[in-house]
Order: structure tokens, then C-alpha cells, then sequence
């Protein structure tokens, strides 16, 4: 198969790219570099099925030939990180809604099947508001709940909301092929802590002996997936067509605290570093709203697909530990 990847560069396109190089497809990248590294691909750049197109997504000439040639897109590109975004208000913003509009215009056109890839940051304080027991997680049918739009925080999430009314609205109206993957802290090696990344960030830390820096009180709970099981989940939901007009959480659904998560880092590490607190507003400055869970109910996904994870947070851990190691020269 030909299969098109738009952010190709950045951590979980690149994934992409090598596990369809490793399948026999012939695989295009598009990668703009803004959060993209190359170095994420340099391992295939000579390989004979390999190419890579350094464009932005919104440039339509470019994308048009792409999506022509292909048989799947996987639409991967967007801003990256909490930080980068409350840095880049109106990049994030325009590249999210122009980029998908050109992605699902297109795909419709010569009529191709596209994974738009989306977020759990669209469910924004959804458990915090609407469960006081604590223990739901986030089902693709369930009510979303944010912030005002004077707090910039929820920006990214409502271009992705958006970006999901699209998606729907050209399957109802043109029976265009799409699914919907909405990621949860997809994390492994490959990932850096460039843009606010929480794990790598905690082991880099720890590796080098400094302080691990935890964000607020570090109550807040989250649930992390492997990349390999992420780049699993999708790639079966095209290739089977199981996915097809739908949305699925793409997590797991077993939580840590953060302060939790920063002592496993620690333990795991070795390292000497001590865990220490700041508050949002020194990191993000005055308004910054966060929320205490988000984590995913994956039973439509294990239904679909007969899916199981194969990483927990130990073998994720263990897998970021090991690249940063090496990274380093440890």
C-alpha cells in the first residue's frame, strides 16, 4: 500500500512510518519541523521506500499530490505539548482547523480512507465536574466540559473538537472513509521533553541528578500508553476498516499520580533527585486552568479490535529510561 503520514516527524508519526516501512508499504512523511525533529527519521531516509517532504500541511498544492498518491493518509500533524501551545495561541489555532480542512477536502476528492488523529484534551474537565465518586473514565459518547475561552488552555482542545464536527460532517454528507483516534499520553522512547512532556521530562531529570519537577500539588492522576500499542490500536483500525465513522479512546485506563509517577522515575533511575513542587502560574502565568483526571475507558476500542495492551507503566518506564540513557552515553 502507499500510505501518507502529515507529521511525519514528530514522535508518533515517526512510529508510524517505521512500523509501515517494517510492513513492505511504501510510506511519505510531510513534516513541517516546527515540533518535528529529523532525527526522528533518520534511520529511513535511505531506504528505498521512503520519502520525506519538508511543507506545512495547509500548502494544498503539495498535500493534493500527496493525498493523490496514497491509498491511507494518517493525519498526525498539530501543535505538540501544553507548553508550546500556551506559547503559539494563534499558530495552534489555525494550523488545527486550516490543516484538517485541507486533509478531509482532499480525501473526499479522490476519495481515500484518513485517520484524523485526535485528543483526549477535547473531554477537558469532564471527571472532575461530573464524577465525585472518582472512579469513571472517559467514554467516547460522554459530555465535554471547559473552560472559558479567555483562558487560552482550552484553545487547542476546541480546534480538535472541531476538527472531529468536520470529520463527521463529511461522512454523513460524502460516506468519506475516516476514523477518529483520540490519544491519551501516548509515550516511549523517541519522545523528548522539549515541549512540557511529563515522563521524559522526569527522567531526563533524574538521570542528570536534578531536582524532578512536579506541576501543582501532584494529586493530579493520568494514564499513559505506549507508543507500540498506540501505533497497534490505529493501524488496525484502518487496515481492517473495524474503525470506519467512528471515535476511539486510544489510552489505558490505569492511573498514577504525578508524585507517584516522580518517585517510580526516581526508584527506577537510581538517581538522587529530589521531587519539588511549582505551581501552574510560574510555569503557564496567571489563569492556567488544569485538569485532576483524565483517563480512558477503552472498551469500544477492545470490543472493535479484540485489542489488549502489551505495555504497562513499568515496561514504558523502563523502554524511556533506556533511550535517555543512550542518549546520554550512560
Amino acid at each position: 500500500m502507499n500510505i501518507f503520514i502529515t507529521g511525519g516527524a514528530g514522535f508518533i508519526g515517526s512510529n508510524l512510518a517505521d512500523y509501515f516501512l517494517n510492513q513492505g508499504h511504501q510510506v511519505k512523511v510531510l513534516d513541517n519541523l516546527s515540533t518535528g525533529r529529523i532525527e526522528n527519521l533518520q534511520g529511513l531516509m535511505n531506504h528505498p521506500s521512503f520519502e520525506f517532504v519538508k511543507e506545512t500541511v495547509t500548502h494544498r498544492e503539495t498535500m493534493d499530490d500527496l493525498i493523490q498518491w496514497c491509498d491511507h493518509c494518517y493525519h498526525m500533524a498539530a501543535p505538540v505539548g501544553v507548553k508550546y501551545i500556551m506559547e503559539n495561541p494563534i499558530k495552534t489555532i489555525l494550523d488545527n482547523v486550516r490543516g484538517v480542512d485541507i486533509v478531509l477536502d482532499l480525501v473526499n476528492q479522490y476519495k481515500k480512507r484518513v485517520l484524523i488523529a485526535s485528543t483526549s484534551e477535547i473531554y477537558g474537565k469532564s471527571l472532575d465536574l461530573l464524577d465525585p465518586t472518582g472512579q469513571a473514565k472517559l467514554k467516547e459518547t460522554d459530555y465535554r466540559v471547559e473552560g472559558s475561552t479567555t483562558n487560552h488552555r482550552w484553545a487547542y482542545a476546541n480546534t480538535k473538537a472541531m476538527d472531529e464536527f468536520l470529520a463527521f460532517a463529511y461522512m454523513k454528507e460524502h460516506g468519506t472513509e475516516v476514523v477518529l483516534s483520540r490519544f491519551f499520553n501516548t509515550v516511549g522512547p523517541r519522545q523528548l521533553s522539549n515541549y512540557g512532556m511529563v515522563i521524559p521530562n522526569f527522567v531526563k531529570r533524574a538521570l542528570a541528578g536534578e531536582d524532578v519537577v512536579v506541576f501543582g500539588t501532584g494529586e493530579q492522576r493520568r494514564s499513559f500508553m505506549h507508543v507500540n500499542d498506540a501505533v497497534r490500536a490505529i493501524t488496525n483500525l484502518m487496515l481492517t476498516g473495524k474503525g470506519l465513522g467512528e471515535a476511539f479512546n486510544v489510552g489505558n485506563p490505569f492511573e498514577i499520580t504525578m508524585n507517584e509517577l516522580a518517585q517510580k522515575v526516581v526508584e527506577k533511575t537510581g538517581s538522587s533527585s529530589k521531587i519539588v513542587h511549582v505551581s501552574y502560574e510560574e510555569v503557564y502565568g496567571d489563569g492556567y486552568e488544569d485538569m485532576n483526571r483524565r483517563t480512558a475507558d477503552i472498551t469500544k476500542l477492545r470490543e472493535t479490535l479484540d485489542f489488549e495492551l502489551e505495555y504497562d507503566l513499568d515496561g514504558i518506564l523502563d523502554d524511556v529510561i533506556s533511550f535517555h540513557k543512550e542518549k546520554v552515553g550512560i
